[in-house]
């Protein structure tokens, strides 16, 4: 196991079925909880980027859609409604412990060349002033992001991207399960039939979910970030995984 001091720099990925609920409103409850756990962990000297869901949802809820637009524009428009009222949220959460958050879009083309330098310079800056980046998927532009529904593989791409210690995606799962519907505590290698167990039975509705999950760890293990799945309503859930990653969910190592 890796020592705590290791672990400094944090990714956490929110995802949108933490926030939303039946009708699509945002659990503030669980907003405030988050801030109050990134406080702590900045207190500790420790560094977060958040990369958050939850922008659909939220436009959904202002639109009074009950369900998920179809059309690629109706998901623009709903996305970039509901953006700045997630950005809200979060900046009052994180106000209440006087922190500063900022926001940030980005797209697959952010991850290479000049932009990708300009990225990591503009995150590194903001870490250094203490202030808690909280990123999303530029929804308003990227149809790719909207079709696949993947804020996974952002948050290891952003991992990848600030050197992170250590990747924690939250979701409402408790990790990885084995055929026998345990939990596997920890995976050394992603292997073929690590990958099988995403999606078990009927392949054809078997859309995001687990499969991107497993591919963002593998995304982040190549980087050399060690990666947890967790369930993100588990009481103090980011300080627990932060200070023993091997405690809850599931981890994957680097090779």
């Amino acid at each position: 196991m890796r020592s705590q001091k290791k672990y400094k720099r944090i990714v956490v990925k929110v995802g949108s079925s933490l926030f939303s609920g039946k009708a699509n409103k945002l659990d503030t409850r669980l907003a405030g909880k988050i801030a109050k756990q990134v406080s702590d962990l900045l207190k500790q000297g420790k560094e977060v980027v958040l990369v958050s869901s939850g922008a659909i949802a939220l436009g959904m809820s202002i639109l009074k859609l009950s369900e998920r637009p179809k059309k690629l524009q109706d998901l623009q428009a709903a996305a970039a409604i509901g953006q700045h009222e997630l950005m809200h949220v979060y900046k009052l959460a994180l106000a209440k412990f006087k922190l500063n958050c900022a926001q940030l879009l980005l797209s697959w083309d952010d991850f290479l060349g000049v932009r990708y330098t300009n990225a990591k310079h503009t995150l590194n800056t903001l870490l250094k002033l203490n202030c808690v980046p909280i990123i999303n998927e530029n929804d308003t532009v990227a149809t790719e992001e909207i079709k696949l529904g993947d804020n996974d593989r952002l948050s290891a791409l952003v991992a990848q991207l600030v050197e992170a210690d250590l990747l924690i995606i939250l979701s409402d799962v408790e990790g990885l399960l084995d055929k026998n519907r345990k939990i596997i505590r920890r995976v050394d290698k992603i292997t073929g039939e690590i990958k099988s167990l995403a999606c078990p039975t009927n392949k054809k509705i078997c859309v995001g979910g687990m499969v991107t999950k497993i591919e963002a760890a593998r995304i982040a293990v190549e980087a050399g970030v060690p990666c947890v799945i967790a369930h993100g309503r588990l009481e103090k859930i980011i300080r627990k995984l932060t200070n023993d990653p091997f405690s809850q969910g599931t981890i994957f190592l680097p090779r």
